[in-house]
């Protein structure tokens, strides 16, 4: 919408300033009031619709309005022609782009009041002349079409111009840039032209041509080939082998990861503070609970001490009753109670026969004995000599 509007606003400047021109040359104001208003008029109905083609009626109707006979370029330039100006301009216009706009332009402002007629070469023609297009002829039939600035639209257009050509089409003026175009009968297909006057010269937008953007595409052929790939066109309808196509999409998946790396970045640059704090605060707790597990004094080395503990007690032998037992570890005996050891039993005594004709000074050592072993006994409280004790009972009377 405001496109259009943008438009109407230049329409109304171009009606503004054929007024005043019209005004300086003519006094008859309202004449010409009424002719611009049909222009206004006439232009807002073009940018309403597309261009129609030469042999569209509204096309053939405007054509037999025209009561031709050339307008000559002073009189064109002036304003003050009797009917619009008939500028033809031709071409291929394949990638339609902002040069050919421009170009249009250009033909569409030369003179104060044009009705700009377009032509348009077929496939056949161009392909032989110039080379292959991108664009069909019907699509370069409608993109030209819809160009606001043109009034008509010749398809199949010549590459050479004859007299019936003009007549037919009841042009005044033709509109080109001004580089020689050769062919193999003529050094220049507009020299008939320039010669009778009718030849307006455009120029080129620097820079900018069909050739220009499908060197682009050739240049960068990889990028554009995974572009559609990853818009959902396949490998045969881009003519893609197998495995180009397997390297294609490889190259997306690695463009895709660095875009989603570069927005990580760009996420943690904006919020860095943040995670470093919160990574201090996991840091800290994660080293507290190492030390808590495998500190000194954590749960594993208490774990492991007791484990030791028990399988070294489980493999220690444990001590003879006879034996004493071994010092402890600080190196203190142990106690008295624990040392003392209760004497062995006694022995049983052998009993000798009596024998009545014992003399009495046997009677005599044997009570010395007794009396020297029961003092023994009393002393140190065990019997040291009971191998050689005898029963002295036999020799009591």
């Amino acid at each position: 919408m405001s496109r259009k509007r943008y438009r109407m606003g230049d329409e109304k400047e171009m009606c503004s300033k054929l007024e005043e021109t019209n005004e300086g040359q003519n006094g008859s104001d309202t004449s010409f009031c009424s002719s611009s208003s049909q222009v206004f008029a006439e232009v807002g109905q073009s940018i309403r619709t597309a261009a129609p083609f030469s042999t569209d009626p509204a096309a053939v109707a405007e054509r037999e309005r025209c009561h031709y006979g050339r307008i000559p370029r002073a009189v064109a330039l002036s304003g003050t022609a009797p009917r619009k100006v008939r500028v033809y301009s031709d071409g291929i216009y394949d990638m339609f782009h902002q040069g050919h706009a421009r170009q249009l332009q250009q033909a569409k402002t030369v003179f104060p009041n044009v009705y700009l007629i377009v032509g348009v070469c077929n496939d056949k023609l161009t392909h032989s002349r110039k080379g292959r297009t991108v664009m069909t002829e019907d699509e370069r039939y409608e993109a030209v079409r819809h160009c606001r600035y043109v009034d008509e639209v010749v398809r199949d257009a010549p590459w050479e111009y004859d007299e019936e050509f003009l007549e037919k089409h009841k042009i005044d003026f033709l509109a080109h840039d001004d580089i020689p175009y050769t062919t193999e009968d003529c050094e220049d297909t507009y020299a008939m032209i320039k010669a009778k006057d009718m030849f307006v010269a455009t120029e080129r937008t620097e820079g900018v041509s069909t050739s220009d953007i499908v060197a682009r595409i050739v240049r960068d052929y990889d990028i554009y080939v995974r572009r559609n790939l990853a818009r959902g066109y396949s490998a045969k309808e881009l003519n893609v082998s197998f495995l180009n196509e397997k390297k294609f999409r490889l190259q997306n998946k690695m463009d895709e990861l660095k875009d989603k790396g570069k927005k990580v970045m760009t996420n943690i640059g904006e919020k860095r503070v943040d995670i470093l704090t919160k990574w201090e605060e996991k840091s800290r707790e994660l080293i507290d609970a190492f030390l808590l597990l495998f500190g000194p004094d954590g749960r594993l080395s208490s774990i492991w001490n007791e484990s030791k503990g028990r399988l070294m007690q489980a493999l220690s032998q444990p001590p003879s009753p006879g034996s004493s037992p071994p010092p402890s570890e600080n190196g203190d005996d142990e106690p008295d109670h624990r040392r003392s050891v209760s004497p062995p039993p006694p022995k049983s005594r052998r009993c000798e026969p009596w024998e009545p004709h014992a003399d009495a000074s046997s009677s005599e050592r044997i009570g010395d004995s007794e009396e020297t072993t029961q003092r023994q006994l009393t002393d140190d409280g065990s019997d040291d000599s009971d191998d050689d004790f005898q029963d002295p009972s036999p020799y009591l009377t």
